[in-house]
């Protein structure tokens, strides 16, 4: 089982091109089912049977694991059971028909437009506040991921069409719009950039040593900046990017858009933001009918 683990993690980097962080929950996952084999005694992955997956989901879950946990394990071990059929090791998938329980589907939380507003109103000219500032603008404006973001190039900016070029999940390429606010915040912080790095390091976002900024930078500058601006609830960079998208969908109703701009290969995943545009729809009825709710 060991070996066979490794060559699939090994696949999903090579191939796939997951993030580290991707590989270690296939790999936390994988354990799981790699114990239950051994309970039972069971040397080869090809010789496990869809009981023996059935027992390690009634198991976990009378343990306490989330829905959620345990649709993640089973999608791992389909996809380690598909590369293992792909490759010849196996002959069947014993995860193909089970379904873990259904989880509630938790809704984002997003900011509203005075708030987002708010957040980006910073009156500060230091090259800290500049580089935070088009940070912020361009998760808002373009509805990037924070890998995507603390990744980012100057090679993949076109300021003549106003265009961002990123590579997301499964190394998916996608080209998003840059609206004129986060194009000129951009432009300001290429300007003053010089103070933390020259021109031979080519990510656009860089902490004051000249480095690429790492994620956990971004986070805890987004964090400062909503405190500064006296906001009471917790931003955090996909707060913005759940922000971009409902806005979005708000103003447009065109789900096929969003989800090409957010990069959702699943259009059901880009859907839980139709319940969000009803939620503000129900939350404006209730407060302006005068028969929506009893007195």
């Amino acid at each position: 089982m060991k070996t066979r683990q490794r060559q699939f993690i090994d696949y999903l980097h090579n191939e796939r091109g997951l993030s580290p962080r991707t590989r270690k929950a296939y790999q936390r996952d994988l354990s799981q089912l790699a114990q239950e084999m051994r309970r039972q005694t069971i040397e080869d992955p090809a010789a496990v049977c869809e009981h023996t997956i059935r027992e390690l989901i009634a198991r976990l879950h009378r343990r306490g694991q989330g829905a959620r946990s345990l649709q993640r394990l089973l999608s791992a071990i389909r996809s380690f059971y598909t590369w293992l059929m792909k490759e010849g090791f196996a002959d069947h998938n014993p995860a193909a028909s089970i379904r873990a329980p259904k989880a509630a589907r938790k809704l984002p939380e997003t900011l509203d437009a005075d708030a987002i507003t708010r957040l980006l109103e910073i009156d500060d000219d230091s090259p800290l506040a500049i580089r935070d500032k088009a940070i912020m603008e361009l998760f808002y404006s373009s509805g990037l991921r924070l890998s995507e973001l603390a990744g980012l190039k100057w090679t993949q900016i076109d300021f003549a069409s106003g265009l961002v070029t990123v590579s997301g999940k499964g190394n998916k390429t996608r080209v998003i719009p840059v609206g004129s606010y986060a194009a000129s915040a951009l432009t300001k912080w290429r300007k003053v950039r010089g103070t933390f790095a020259g021109f031979e390091e080519p990510h656009v976002f860089v902490s004051k040593l000249g480095n690429p900024i790492s994620t956990r930078t971004i986070q805890v500058r987004i964090r400062y900046w909503a405190q500064r601006q006296g906001l009471l609830q917790r931003v955090y960079p996909h707060l913005l990017r759940h922000s971009f998208a409902s806005h979005l969908l708000e103003s447009s109703g065109d789900l096929r858009a969003v989800q090409e701009l957010l990069g959702h290969a699943d259009i059901s995943t880009t859907q839980i933001y139709t319940h969000l545009d009803f939620q503000h729809l129900a939350s404006v009825y209730d407060k302006a009918h005068p028969r929506a709710k009893k007195k």
